[in-house]
């Protein structure tokens, strides 16, 4: 999860391979994250983009849960736990490289691998991101797929891109 939040927090607006990214972006998701042993979890929320660093995943279902990230710092608060967990990204994760990277392969999909990682990436007919797949360190299959996407120019309000952390939380700071 961290890893795929990484990948879209650095580097949104760019054009290369074909593959069109926005100066902002806002899109309901469905997260679908395979084990090995074929163990299937389903995560479904809402994810803003903006000013190429700004991230924000609004976990619905199975728990409720927001990750933010400005590309230096992640944010993650975990409502069902109520604890807010911060962390510093020593490594990020540069989307843009991705991107460049990326070859057709077929008509709408397109594949990058990136530090030993291979990436689907498939695209509308108007050559708009809509789901990214790649196995994780772990060798869990993870799937990402955009609903509603609405491709924007400019700054989404900070109101949209800010968790919001309760100020009875336990903070953890990693």
């Amino acid at each position: 999860m961290i890893k795929i939040i990484l990948i879209l927090a650095l580097g949104l607006y760019v054009h290369a391979a074909s593959i069109m990214l926005p100066e902002n972006f806002q899109a309901d998701f469905i997260q679908k994250i395979t084990n090995p042993k074929k163990k299937v979890i389903n995560y479904r929320g809402k994810v803003h983009f903006s000013n190429k660093k700004l991230l924000k995943w609004e976990y619905i279902e199975p728990t409720k849960k927001e990750v933010c990230t400005n590309g230096s710092e992640l944010t993650v608060v975990d409502h069902d736990l109520e604890q807010v967990s911060n962390y510093r990204v020593h490594q990020g994760f540069d989307f843009t490289k991705i991107v460049k990277r990326a070859k057709v392969y077929k008509k709408n999909i397109f594949t990058a691998k990136y530090e030993n990682i291979n990436y689907t990436i498939q695209v509308d007919a108007k050559q708009r991101v809509q789901s990214i797949a790649y196995f994780d360190e772990l060798d869990n299959k993870v799937q990402i797929v955009f609903k509603k996407v609405k491709y924007g120019k400019g700054n989404l309000s900070k109101k949209n891109i800010t968790c919001k952390v309760p100020k009875d939380y336990d903070i953890i700071r990693g």
